[in-house]
C-alpha cells in the first residue's frame, strides 16, 4: 500500500500543483482544501465523512466560544464539546479494540472487536484541530471565519498523513496571504528532494536487516547481530518518519507555507531531555503547551512535577499506539527524564563524551520498547542483547550493510550539513547535486519492494 502510495503522490504531486498556481490567488485555498480532500479520499474514501465533521465541528465551536466572550461557562461546556469530539473519534478509532481486549481479559468475557481500520493521519489532525479550539478558547488567536481557509487549514495534504504537526497560530497569517517566488519553491523542491532520499535511500535499505532479523526471529541470533538490528532500526525510523517530515516542509514551502522543523539531528543528543527537544519537535511542543504547562510544568513543587511528567509521558507512549509496549515506551522515558531533572543533568552537562554514549545507549534501549509490540519479545530480545553470545552470523550482515551503516550513522550527524555549505557555494554544483540524488531515489523507488512509513500506523 505503502509503495502505491508514494507513486500516487508522484502522480498527485504534478497535476495539483499545476491546478494550484493556475487558480487565481483568490480562490487557491479553495482549491488547497478540494485537491487535500481528494488527495485524503484517495487513501481512504470511506473517511472522507470523518474528515468534513472534524472541520465542521470545529469551526462551529470555535465560532460559539467567540461569540459567547461573556459567557465563561457556555465557553467552557463548547470547549468540553470539542475535546471530547476530537478525543472521541481518535479514541474510537484507535484504541476501541485495545479497550475491549482488556476488557475481556480482566473480566473473562467475550465482546466481539469493531471491525475498523485506522484512518490515515487521524492522530496529527485531531491534534491540530483539537489546538486551535483550545486557542481560540485561550484567546491567543481569533475564530477563522472563512470556513474553506479553516478546511485549508485542516487537510492541508503536504503534512496530513504523518506530520509535522502543525499549528492554526503556525500558518494563520500564510492563509490568508502568501507570497510564492522562485526561491522558495527551488528550496521547496530541494527540501522535498532530501527527505524523499533519505527514505527510499537510507531508511529502506537500513530498515531491511531490521525485518530480516525480526524474520530470523530474536531466539536464533547473536548478541552481536541484536544490537545491529536494534541500531538499524534506530536509524530506520529515523530518516524514514524526518525524511516524511522534510518532504512534507518541502511541499508546503512550494504552496507558500512554512512548516515548523520537526527533527534537529536528534542523535547528536547528550541527555534523555535533548533528545526529546531534537526528537518529533512537534509533538514534544504540543504536549508541552497544551498538557505539560496547564498541569503547572516546572512551577509547581517537586512531587507534582514527577506527576506532570508521568501524564505527559504516559500521554505520548499512548499516543503512539493501542499496545502496551508503547505505554511502557512512553513511562520509560518519564523514569529517565525524571532521574536527569533529580541531578543527573548537571554531571551529563559536565562531561560530553560520557553523556553523549550515555544517551545513544538509552535511546537504543528505548527502541526496543518501541520496535517490539509483544512483551514476551521484548524479554527475549532484551535476553539476547544481553547475553554475550558473540556468534559468526553477524559476519554476513556485516559484510551485506557495512556502507549503508556508515551511510546512514554519518547522515545522522549535522556533520554533512556543515561541510557541504562550507564547500558547495556555487549554485549550479548544488542544482545539479540535488538532481543526481533525485534522480538515485527514484531508481531505488522504482526497484524496490521493501518501502514501508513506520508512521503511517500512528
Amino acid at each position: 500500500m505503502v509503495f502505491s502510495s508514494i507513486l500516487f503522490i508522484f502522480r498527485f504531486l504534478p497535476i495539483s500543483m499545476g491546478i494550484y498556481f493556475l487558480t487565481p490567488k483568490k480562490f487557491r485555498n479553495f482549491s488547497l482544501l478540494i485537491l487535500s480532500l481528494v488527495f485524503y479520499s484517495w487513501g481512504e474514501p470511506k473517511y472522507f465523512v470523518l474528515m468534513l465533521a472534524s472541520i465542521f465541528v470545529d469551526y462551529f465551536i470555535s465560532l460559539g466560544i467567540d461569540k459567547n466572550n461573556k459567557s465563561k461557562r457556555i465557553r467552557i461546556i463548547l470547549l468540553c464539546i470539542s475535546i471530547t469530539f476530537n478525543i472521541g473519534i481518535l479514541f474510537f478509532f484507535k484504541y476501541i479494540n485495545f479497550f475491549i481486549e482488556n476488557i475481556n481479559s480482566i473480566f473473562n468475557i467475550s465482546l466481539s472487536y469493531v471491525k475498523i481500520t485506522l484512518p490515515l493521519g487521524i492522530s496529527f489532525y485531531t491534534f491540530q484541530t483539537m489546538s486551535y479550539t483550545i486557542d481560540v478558547f485561550l484567546k491567543k488567536v481569533k475564530p477563522e471565519k472563512n470556513i474553506i481557509d479553516f478546511g485549508a487549514f485542516v487537510c492541508l495534504f503536504p503534512q496530513l498523513i504523518a506530520g509535522p504537526i502543525v499549528k492554526y497560530t503556525d500558518i494563520n497569517r500564510e492563509l490568508k496571504s502568501r507570497k510564492v517566488n522562485l526561491d522558495a519553491i527551488q528550496e521547496g523542491i530541494r527540501l522535498f528532494i532530501l527527505g524523499l532520499s533519505s527514505k527510499v535511500i537510507i531508511a529502506n535499505n537500513i530498515g531491511s536487516l531490521w525485518t530480516e532479523v525480526e524474520v530470523m526471529g530474536f531466539s536464533n541470533i547473536s548478541t552481536i547481530l541484536a544490537w545491529m538490528g536494534i541500531i538499524a532500526f534506530a536509524l530506520q525510523i529515523y530518516f524514514d518518519f524526518s525524511g516524511y517530515s522534510l518532504m512534507a516542509i518541502g511541499l508546503g514551502k512550494i504552496l507558500g507555507f512554512n512548516f515548523p522543523i520537526n527533527f534537529n539531528y536528534p542523535y547528536e543528543s547528550k541527555s534523555i531531555s535533548e533528545f526529546w527537544r531534537r526528537w518529533h519537535i512537534t509533538l514534544g511542543q504540543w504536549f508541552k503547551e497544551y498538557v505539560y504547562i496547564p498541569l503547572g510544568g516546572n512551577r509547581v513543587r517537586k512531587v507534582r512535577l514527577y506527576f506532570n511528567l508521568f501524564i505527559v509521558w504516559f500521554l505520548t507512549g499512548f499516543w503512539h499506539g493501542a499496545s502496551y509496549n508503547f505505554i511502557l515506551w512512553g513511562l520509560y522515558f518519564f523514569l529517565l527524564i525524571s532521574i536527569e531533572k533529580a541531578g543527573l543533568l548537571k554531571f551529563l552537562n559536565n562531561n560530553k563524551f560520557i553523556s553523549h554514549i550515555y544517551a545513544i545507549f538509552f535511546i537504543l534501549i528505548g527502541w526496543v520498547l518501541f520496535a517490539v509490540v509483544d512483551l514476551a519479545q521484548i524479554k527475549l530480545l532484551f535476553k539476547q542483547m544481553f547475553s554475550f553470545n558473540i556468534g559468526n552470523e553477524w559476519i554476513y550482515y556485516l559484510r551485506n550493510y557495512a556502507i549503508v551503516f556508515i551511510i546512514a550513522i554519518i547522515f545522522s550527524t549535522s556533520f554533512p550539513k556543515k561541510l557541504y555549505k562550507k564547500f558547495i557555494k556555487n549554485d549550479v554544483i548544488d542544482t545539479v547535486i540535488i538532481l543526481m540524488i533525485f534522480l538515485v531515489s527514484i531508481a531505488y523507488l522504482v526497484d524496490s519492494s521493501y518501502n514501508p512509513f513506520l508512521y503511517f500506523r500512528f
